[in-house]
């Protein structure tokens, strides 16, 4: 008698994506361009057309300048909140 074969489980490795989702349109449309040697990179979006640069350094990667595209973008919209509420007062 022989013991019975283990099935091989192989585990599909993840990727990060290439276009990220906008965050004035929705659509998966936002694509960042990094220069390295320059220290900067390049957000825009195919659809509705934001672009934005920034400074960046050798260690970044795309999802690290998409997050901070993000965060100005959110942060931007927050502070024009907050000064909305001042003023209606």
């Amino acid at each position: 008698m022989g013991r019975r074969r283990r099935k091989v489980v192989k585990i599909p490795k993840k990727h990060l994506p290439k276009f990220f989702s906008c965050p004035i349109c929705g659509k998966a449309a936002v694509r960042v361009e990094m220069f390295r040697e320059e220290g900067r990179a390049f957000v825009s979006c195919g659809n509705c057309g934001v672009k934005d640069e920034f400074q960046i350094k050798n260690v970044f990667g795309e999802i690290d300048v998409y997050c901070m595209f993000t965060d100005k973008f959110y942060g931007e919209l927050k502070r024009a909140s907050v000064h909305e509420t001042k003023n209606s007062n």
